[in-house]
Order: structure tokens, then sequence, then C-alpha cells
């Protein structure tokens, strides 16, 4: 095997630029690195970098070989490109989401080689496939400032999102390399079949071998390969299973297959993953059944770790999903308008317990369905579900994002809509059939969100079936208590936006452009009205913040409470609510959106706010007509006990006991605990509850909008001690002070935040800098001198 990988050379068609460039990587971050574009995330420059994708540009390297038969693999080759190997054309692609192999044999010279990639302007192709196709087929051009991503099979936020940037990045993205003719172990198909005590591993592997012997837990089995094919089956007695995060251990069994001289290795969990959805007396069930058990499926959407591919790493990656599990997550939705994620990203889930929601990659837009673009999709999902389907981690696939609604979008769609119904039919119904061909009990879901297979409903307001899109809160402008109104199966997408954390808005803007209507930062808000939106609200629920840095963290809070009155709603309606993702986990660039994690990792206070509202065991208000109701969830493998306190707090920190009472918490359904009656709680007091016995807990809920409540002068103080590399913050108040937040100066981890504090109960919160040298000064912000000052 000779890698391709390191040093290239990168030219465009003008030939005014010749710089550097690193495979894999991409072409932006190399003109970045060269000065010959500005860095695109600071301040406006994004406008200074759009021209890039305007050109065709060419990479070039020379190697030594000895001339012998080879194979060249190219992996995440983006997008619209030519591969020409000593002048030799020996690879034309058009999809960034397939792997390609090709013989080059007849193209290698003993001695030096060149190896050059013509990567085609992705804005012109797109553009020429639009201009050729038999009707129109429109693109959502909020999300694409740059036109007709849905032409190329490419990542389509590469165009543009309303949380990214928009750069028309090219270049590769995986491996490249070239490969000695010979026998080959490819693909490795998985069917596990569970029964009382064993796992019968189905395995179908693809290799160019006379044989292939299979070994796994100390059984193993030889086949004959015909027709490019083995077909193995290995009968393992008393597994040990894979769980999902918070559920159980995430044993993972080496599976190795040898054939022909040639070993590949892959990681096994041994699990009965089953997507449960069946008409019922509401509408339709959806839920996740792992191993026999009901899984209340808690999370967020994933979007590419950057907007450039370049700069992803996978340590980064995997801080990202660290992040997480440590907020109690266990599932994580790969969104369609993203990218297929490289064989170690599924690893890392695997490894964590994280339970992946695939999309196939169309989001938003219309697609086409000529033959030509259907018989490309069909190669690309055969291609992706072999390579990535063998993992544990994967829960279920799904068709699109959004692409159903996407049809009442258009006014073309909407005036002809059977063609376009028919249209999409064909692409859905072709994803499918390739999907079900490589893995035939597959767990498939057609869209997101979806009422079920062959309905195309409302499914962003009717909450009886199959999985919601809830986004009336944000793009309507509704009140958070709009979340109580609907009572979803499974609800795959709904967020709110705040602003990145000053760390990060730090990495784009100087402080005189802290100004929420300044144009560098309305440059890093890519949703229309977005600011406008995130400051309306501040008017309904907050008093108005002292000045910007406030603002941010207001922003974080007020982002924080709703999709905490979201996740604790839907939570309470366990089991006819059986999952709740939100948008979204991370961001690409630094940029005010809908995440929990800053770009680079970052948590934000609704981070931190997630790891209470997603704990396995907790308890939420829910208000009703005869007050408000206390009910206890456990997400448990096994019943709990635990005794919960009501009190009533009012404005000083004083609190008065209101109830109590003892239950158990079953693993199948929430449960009511005890209900606070109508007029219980006095004008200025919230109702503050707390839990203990088997799991421990608290929180508070403010029935009326915080500033409705005259808060008192927090007296926050902070005794700040070292021990090793961990500092370690006391905090203590003088009055009722909501959403208690410190601020770093440098990066680390804080073990919570955005707490809410009692007088006479100091809490004490950790922070931990990833530079253990460096000394962090710390900011404290709460809801009292965020909004009166002082």
């Amino acid at each position: 095997m000779l890698d391709l990988a390191g040093r290239w050379t990168l030219s465009d068609e003008s030939g005014a630029h010749n710089v550097a460039m690193d495979l894999p990587g991409d072409g932006i971050t190399a003109l970045a690195k060269a000065w010959v574009i500005p860095e695109p995330y600071w301040g406006r420059s994004e406008y200074d970098c759009r021209w890039v994708a305007e050109r065709d540009w060419v990479a070039r390297r020379v190697f030594r070989h000895d001339g012998s038969a080879a194979e060249l693999v190219v992996e995440g080759l983006d997008t619209v490109a030519e591969v020409r190997l000593n002048g030799v054309l020996v690879l034309s692609a058009a999809n960034q989401h397939r792997r390609w192999r090709v013989d080059v044999s007849s193209a290698l010279t003993a001695g030096e080689n060149a190896v050059e990639i013509l990567f085609r302007s992705p804005v012109r192709e797109a553009a020429a496939r639009a201009a050729r196709m038999p009707f129109p087929i429109p693109y959502q051009q909020v999300n694409g400032p740059i036109p007709h991503a849905n032409m190329l099979r490419k990542q389509q936020c590469d165009f543009g999102w309303d949380w990214n940037i928009a750069l028309g990045v090219f270049g590769v993205s995986g491996a490249i390399r070239l490969e000695a003719a010979g026998p080959r172990i490819g693909d490795v198909l998985v069917d596990q079949v569970h029964s009382p005590g064993q796992v019968e591993v189905r395995l179908r592997v693809h290799a160019t071998s006379e044989e292939v012997t299979a070994s796994l837990c100390g059984v193993w089995q030889t086949a004959p390969v015909v027709g490019g094919m083995a077909d193995l089956a290995l009968v393992i007695r008393d597994p040990v299973l894979w769980w999902p995060a918070g559920q159980g251990a995430q044993a993972l069994h080496e599976l190795v297959l040898t054939g022909g001289g040639s070993t590949a290795v892959r990681r096994i969990g041994l699990r009965d993953m089953a997507l449960v959805s069946e008409p019922d007396a509401a509408g339709r069930s959806f839920g996740m059944r792992v191993n026999g058990r009901a899984v209340f499926a808690k999370g967020a959407n994933w979007i590419p770790a950057d907007a450039l591919f370049g700069r992803i790493t996978p340590d980064a990656v995997r801080g990202l999903l660290q992040s997480a599990v440590d907020a109690n997550m266990n599932m994580i939705r790969i969104w369609g308008g993203g990218r297929y994620e490289p064989d170690w990203f599924y690893d890392l889930c695997d490894e964590l317990g994280l339970m992946v929601w695939q999309d196939f990659m169309f989001a938003c837009h219309l697609y086409p369905s000529t033959p030509e673009f259907l018989a490309e999709v069909d190669a690309e999902v055969r291609d992706v579900v072999g390579r990535i389907s063998h993992h544990a981690c994967i829960a279920l696939w799904c068709g699109d994002n959004e692409l159903i609604g996407a049809l009442t979008w258009f006014p073309e769609s909407r005036k002809d809509r059977d063609r376009y119904l028919v249209n999409y039919d064909r692409l859905n119904r072709a994803v499918e059939a390739a999907l079900l061909a490589v893995l035939p009990g597959a767990n498939w879901w057609p869209s997101s969100p979806s009422p079920g297979p062959l309905a195309f409903g409302d499914a962003w307001h009717d909450d009886s079936s199959g999985d919601m899109h809830f986004w009336s809160v944000w793009h309507e402008g509704r009140d958070f208590d709009h979340y109580r109104d609907v009572s979803p199966r499974f609800c795959s997408e709904f967020g709110f936006q705040s602003y990145p954390s000053l760390s990060a808005i730090k990495r784009f803007a100087e402080r005189k452009d802290w100004n929420i209507a300044s144009p560098v930062m309305e440059s890093h808000q890519k949703n229309p009205g977005g600011n406008a939106r995130i400051a309306e609200t501040m008017f309904r629920t907050f008093r108005f913040p002292v000045d910007f840095p406030n603002f941010v963290y207001l922003s974080q809070v007020q982002q924080g409470l709703a999709i905490k009155t979201a996740v604790t709603h839907w939570r309470s309606l366990k089991p006819h609510c059986m999952g709740v993702l939100y948008w979204q986990l991370n961001d690409t660039w630094p940029v005010c959106s809908w995440s929990s994690l800053d770009h680079g990792g970052n948590w934000k206070l609704l981070h931190h706010m997630a790891a209470r509202f997603y704990a396995p065991v907790t308890v939420v208000a829910v208000p009703v007509d005869g007050g408000i109701e206390l009910r206890a969830v456990n997400d448990r493998a096994e019943a709990v006990t635990i005794t919960v306190m009501a009190r009533a707090a009012a404005m000083d920190g004083t609190v008065r006991k209101l109830a109590e009472a003892v239950v158990t918490v079953p693993t199948d359904a929430a449960v009511p605990v005890l209900t606070v009656a109508p007029g219980a709680l006095r004008a200025d007091e919230v109702l503050a509850f707390v839990w203990s016995g088997d799991a421990q807990g608290g929180d508070v809920h403010a029935p009326k909008p915080w500033k409705a409540y005259d808060l008192l002068p927090s007296g926050l103080t902070a005794d700040i001690q070292r021990e090793n590399d961990v500092w370690k913050l006391t905090l203590q108040v003088n009055a009722l002070s909501p959403f208690v937040a410190v601020e770093s100066e440098v990066p680390g981890r804080f073990s919570t935040n955005a707490v809410t504090l009692f007088p006479g109960h100091p809490a004490t919160i950790t922070f931990t800098p990833e530079d253990p040298s460096t000394v962090p000064v710390f900011t404290l912000r709460d809801l009292h001198s965020a909004t009166y000052g002082g």
C-alpha cells in the first residue's frame, strides 16, 4: 500500500495561485493557510472567500512507484472531479459520499509518477446541472445563498444554511492511496438473530479471495466466496450485550476475517435494535427497543463538526460526542444536510453508547428523479450501508430531512403537486430499495418528520403519529408554554437560538462589533430575523439585559429555558412520547444558532441544563387545570423510590413547605407524584422542589415570566481555591438567585452551570482548564445583576 496523503500543490484555472495543500483536506483551508484568502470565520471574511468556489482547481503531487499492478482508492472526493495519473484519466466522479476504487495498473510507470485531481467549480457545475433538468427542481433559497446545492451529491450545507457559512468547499476528506492488486476483504454486512441465551450472527462478506474465515467470541467458521460474497453464521452462547448509554455497558467484540492472506477486523456490538412504530389509539407510535427493553431516546441533532472538513479531527469530535454522553444523551441524529461520517465517528458512537439515527443525505430541497441521478443515489446508498451498517450504534435509517414538507414550500410544487410528489416518491423509493437490497432487515423510516410509511401529512403540527419536527415556538414566535400544547410520539427536531459564548464571539469579532445590529454580528446570524426573535422573546420573558455580555448570557438562559420546557413536558408523557432530540448539538463555525455546544466544544448554558433535564431520574413540573402537577420520570433499567418535597420560595430566598410524597417510579411510564393547588403560591413566590432516595435532584418552576418577579440583589460571592489542576468555586448568595453562571477566560469544563442558589446553601462548581498551566479569570453572572445592574 502506498499512502498518497500528505503535501500536494493546489492551483487555480487562471494560474494566479499555486499553494501547498494537505490531503486529506480542503481547498479553503489551504488557501487560508497560504494567506490567499483571509481567515473565513473572522468578521465578514466569508464574502471575500466566495470566489474560490467559482473556479476550477487542480491538486497535484508526484510519487515513486515500482510500476506493479495497483488500485487507486479515494474516499470523500468532493465533488465533481477528474483524477489523472500520468496524464491518463482514471476516474471521473461526482459524489462526495461514495468511496472510489479503480484499477490504475495501465497508467502507472516504474519510477516517478504524477497524480492530478481536477476539482470542477461546484457553483458552475450545480448551475449547469439545474439547467439540464427536464422541469424545474427548486432549492431552499433561505438555506442556499449559493444556488442549486440539490443538483450535487455533496454536503448540502456547503452552499450555506441558516446556521452555516457558504463557501462551496472542495477537496478530499478521506483516504487517498494505492493498493497492490490481490485478494481483499471488503464490506461486512451483519445481521443478528437474538433468542434466549444466544445470538446468531449472520455475515455477508465482500471478498476477492477463494474463501473467508470469520472468528468472533471464540467461535469461528470458514465459507467459500461465491460471486464475490461469503456467507457465514456464528452462534454465540450467553452473549455479552451492547447497550446504549445509561442502560448498560458498551461491550464490543472483535470480528476477525481472513482470506487469501488478507485480514480485516470489525468491532461488533451484540444487540437487538428495533424501531417500534405501530398503529395505536392515538395514531402511530415511534420508539426504540434495545435487547427487548423500550429505551426513551434523549439527545440532539448532529451537523458536521466544522464547515471546513480539513479542520475536523477525531480528538475534537470525540470531545463533542463525550459531551453528549456527559449530558445524559443516548442518541444523536446525523442530519441529512451534512455528510455520512467517517468510520472512526461510528467507532466512537459504539464506544460511547450513542445510538445513531442516520439520515440519508437529502435535506430541505426538492431533488431530481432522472435516471442518472437515481443511479447515483442507488450506488451511494449501497456504498454507505455496506460501509457502516455493522456498527452497534446504528439505530435506524431515515430517507431524508423534511422533503415531504418541502413539497409545500415552492410555487412550482404547490402549483403541480402531483408531478413533484411522484418525483419525490421515486427518489424515496430508490433510497429504500437500495438500503433493503443491501440490508434486508434494516430499521427504515421514510422521512423526518413523517407520520409513517406512504403518509404525506403535516408532521410539523400533527403530533399523533411517527416523528415530529416542532418549530412553532421559534419560527412562529410562540411562547415557551406552547411546547406543552403538543404531545409528540417522538420529537426529532425542535430548538431555540442563542448567541455563542463570549469566548466564541472573541474569535470572530472585535469589541467594537459587540452589538446585535453590527454588520459582523449580523453576518454570524444566518437565520433571517433570528436576532430580532431572540431579543423580542427576551422582552416577553425577562427584563432586558444591561449590556452586550449580559445579553449573550441571557440569550443562553432563554435558550435553555425554552428547551427545558419542551423536554420536561414531553418526558412526562412517557410512554406516549418515547424520544426527544433537540436541534442542535454542535456548530460548524462560530455563529448564533440553536446549538448547545459552541464551535470548538465549549458548553453553552443549555448543555449544562440538558445534563439535568436529561437525567435518568427526574421530577418535572407540569401546569394543569388543577394547579401544578409534579411527575416523576425514570429511564433506568429498574424501578426507583424517591421522596419529593415541594416548597414555595420567595424572592428573598425564604421557603415554606407545601407538600411531600413518596413514590415508586416504574421504568415504563412517568407517574404523578403530587399536585400544588391553584393559589398555593403567592404572587412573589416560585415553586421549588427536591427529591431524594434512589435518585437526588431539585428544580425551580416559575409560573410567570421571570420579568414579573422583583428579584433582589443576589450578593453573589465566590471563594476560589485551586486543588491540583482543578479550580473550586464555592458560591453563596443573599437572596434567591436564578441561573447563576460562571464564565472563564480560558478554555475548560465547568462541572455545572446556570444553577439556582438559595441563601444559606453554598454550592460548589469546579472548573478544569484544558491547559493546566493557565490561570483562569472568572466572571460571575446571575439574573438580577444581568437585568438590573449592580
